[in-house]
């Protein structure tokens, strides 16, 4: 599971890293090292535009996939699961056309701790290096009818290595080498959904290796306390 993650890179370095062409607001992003449900946090996504480009937009997103056919107060997952991402009415269509990235520097698990409380962990690259969550995303008219809403959906998979070590999923991570392949704008046909998810399976799996567990304090723990801004969040602290 992804229930919280950290993005501490800001929009100038989002929009250079991924070569966005369109960003919009998504360029003013700043870091931010508490990102939970229902928030807005920025997504990658491609499109051709209007001579038939293919560009990339750097967007703002709500974390919680709300489909233009599910009721206002119906469930809005906050994660897909990659073993029936393509099955599972909720997400099949956002998979088939609506696939994103979803920039990410680390996320948060929690593990239960002697004293009954929880124990937080930051699960990251030791470099600090930006990873690209594999993500789902869909559109909805506003409710003022003015525009669209899109919201975004974390794909997962189970955990291995680092992620393993604290909870039986983590999100699926992508290497920029992949970014194209899973971007590619247009509805994908029955042929390629197989190996699509295929070389998702196999690209994460060798990204998780990479990671590092470390435990932080438990300040992250108060979503309404914590100060969201606050770099402190995620630097290291020593079990007792």
């Amino acid at each position: 599971m992804c229930g919280r993650y950290v993005l501490a890179f800001g929009g100038d370095g989002l929009v250079h890293s991924y070569v966005a062409t369109k960003h919009d607001r998504a360029g003013d992003w700043k870091p931010v090292y508490s990102i939970a449900p229902r928030t807005i946090a920025p997504v990658l996504r491609e499109f051709f535009d209007d001579e038939g480009e293919l560009q990339r937009s750097l967007e703002l997103a709500r974390w919680g996939l709300h489909p233009a056919w599910a009721k206002d107060k119906g469930p809005r997952p906050i994660n897909a699961r990659m073993e029936t991402v393509a099955t599972n009415g909720m997400f099949r269509g956002s998979f088939s056309s609506g696939r994103a990235v979803v920039p990410m520097t680390g996320y948060y698990e929690w593990v239960e701790a002697p004293d009954g409380g929880k124990d937080p962990f930051f699960i990251h690259h030791p470099e600090g290096e930006l990873l690209h969550a594999a993500g789902l995303t869909v559109a909805r008219k506003s409710e003022d009818g003015d525009g669209w809403d899109v919201t975004f959906t974390v794909v997962t998979r189970e955990a291995r290595d680092a992620g393993g070590e604290v909870h039986d999923r983590m999100p699926a991570f992508l290497t920029e080498e992949a970014l194209a392949d899973w971007l590619a704008p247009g509805k994908l046909e029955a042929e390629q959904k197989d190996p699509l998810l295929a070389q998702l399976e196999e690209i994460s799996t060798t990204v998780a290796g990479q990671l590092v567990t470390v435990a932080v304090d438990r300040q992250v723990n108060n979503v309404r306390t914590l100060d969201r801004s606050d770099p402190t969040l995620i630097e290291p602290v020593t079990q007792t």
